[in-house]
């Protein structure tokens, strides 16, 4: 038996688990937010900052003796970062971070630059927008242009933290996870696209080495191994044991549908983002524009919070009594009308209640989802079985609406730190390989995480597809020829 620890550094705090490498029981944890900068001016950005402070955070979640017997540790990390640094490895200016809205129009004129959203789709599997490392390049470039010309070296926070644990080592790294989120590099050939990098930035800068799923990034003197590590997203993946036929929905303001795959998927209008996995696998997303803002916005028009827009949705019938909303309140991502607006549809005077209207917000919002499913149905992508995750993923109305909406299993997980937790059995693989107990090809099992909740679509699906129809009717109506 052995110990690994998972270690997550997301945009606020350091979670740490401590597991044992046989089961993946959780035998310690360690968590500290990250500190927050003194002497900062009023309105300091919030998509910049320090990446000393990950260090420190760190630091204070270890404390204690938390590592103590660890043999192995994975690092997970926030993504969308970018730290840009000089040819000695210090930063040429502060981290880049987060959906940093700054960098919009450096997306658009670098789509165009390359040829346009098709261009993109096929030499990187994703379309430029404002979040992404490649973006920022492009930004800073244009607004920063003394920084710019000195960077050296382009890493991301998982790649900067592994780097710190093994003391700086000549040697960076990073994983293909990590790598296929940087708009630079290509999950279907599986390499760098430096010139991106020099059109963005207007020279080239050294990339880190793309390590396998399996590989340790390396060893430190005391003799603890860190595996490759990898992005939130592709560590909460492997914490929850996603597999083919497997497909995540996030509740945010906005939302995400990913589903494991086989290969590397593109879509010509740029709607898919080829994401790797952090197995050898892929992750295919679709985004949304609009998810959980479209039943906040409606629980404030109707005077009550999304727990009482649950309710009032409960006491309305699918269907919503007529209504449809196209929940396109922020312009839209997927179908791509970037300037729509939301549209009301089917108002009636027995229809003008709270309760439909509420009941409307949901199924808007849901198959606003299922046509981001679609999308990667379209590709061939099986999907059957559904983790729904967010904090309204425990809503009844949710947990009524999307069985029947999706078509599939809903699994609603008990909460845990899946990200941490995927780090920490990552570094149960790298550890079993370089031991020689496991292979390079399968990551080590552990038992599924308790489901809270499982939802099957039940009696009601032939009503509920009727829902989605008349959703498809409406928007082929109000966007005729959207998708």
């Amino acid at each position: 038996m052995g110990i690994v620890a998972g270690l997550d550094s997301s945009s606020a705090f350091t979670r740490i688990v401590v597991c044992d490498t046989e089961t993946g029981a959780v035998l310690r944890q360690g968590y500290a937010p990250h500190p927050q900068p003194t002497g900062e001016p009023d309105g300091a950005n919030p998509y910049e900052t320090d990446p000393q402070a990950w260090l420190l955070s760190l630091g204070e979640a270890a404390g204690g003796g938390l590592l103590e017997g660890v043999q192995a540790i994975g690092v997970s990390a926030q993504q969308h970062g970018l730290l840009p640094l000089d040819p000695q490895g210090g930063l040429v200016r502060p981290a880049l971070v987060g959906n940093d809205k700054r960098p919009q129009v450096a997306a658009a004129d670098l789509t165009e630059a390359l040829g346009g959203r098709h261009a993109w789709a096929e030499a990187v599997g994703s379309v430029p927008h404002a979040a992404q490392p490649v973006a920022k390049l492009a930004w800073l470039a244009r607004n920063e242009p003394e920084a710019a010309r000195r960077v050296a070296v382009l890493m991301s926070p998982h790649d900067w933290l592994v780097w710190q644990l093994l003391g700086r080592p000549a040697r960076r790294t990073t994983d293909r996870g990590g790598a296929s989120g940087t708009g630079y590099w290509s999950a279907a050939s599986g390499s760098w696209r430096p010139d991106l990098v020099e059109l963005a930035l207007g020279h080239r800068a050294l990339l880190p080495e793309v390590l396998g799923p399996a590989d340790a990034a390396g060893t430190t003197p005391e003799g603890l191994l860190i595996s490759a590590g990898t992005g939130e997203t592709m560590a909460a993946a492997l914490g929850l044991g996603l597999g083919p036929g497997d497909a995540v929905v996030s509740l945010g303001a906005s939302g995400s549908v990913m589903a494991v795959h086989h290969e590397a998927l593109s879509e010509p209008g740029g709607l898919i983002t080829s994401l790797a996995d952090a197995t050898g696998m892929h992750l295919p997303v679709v985004n949304t524009s609009n998810a959980v803002r479209a039943l906040r916005g409606t629980a404030e028009l109707l005077g009550t919070d999304l727990e009482g827009l649950s309710e009032l949705a409960l006491k309305s019938t699918p269907g919503a009594h007529g209504l449809v909303l196209l929940p396109y309140l922020e312009g839209e991502r997927t179908p791509n009308l970037p300037h729509a607006a939301g549209t009301l549809s089917g108002l009636r005077r027995d229809s003008m209640k709270p309760e439909h209207l509420a009941r409307a917000a949901f199924e808007g919002m849901l198959c606003g989802l299922v046509d981001a499913l679609d999308v990667l149905r379209s590709r061939g992508v099986e999907i059957r079985r559904v983790f729904l995750l967010g904090a309204a993923a425990e809503l009844p109305a949710v947990q009524a609406a999307a069985p029947g909406l999706f078509g599939t299993q809903v699994v609603v997980p008990a909460p845990a730190d899946y990200a941490a937790l995927g780090a920490a059995r990552q570094a149960a693989w790298a550890l079993g390989v370089a031991q020689g107990t496991l292979s390079p090809h399968t990551p080590p099992v552990w038992p599924a995480p308790s489901a809270s909740q499982v939802f099957e679509p039940g009696a009601e699906f032939p009503a509920w597809q009727g829902v989605r129809q008349q959703y498809i009717a409406t928007r082929e109506q109000i966007h005729p020829g959207a998708f």
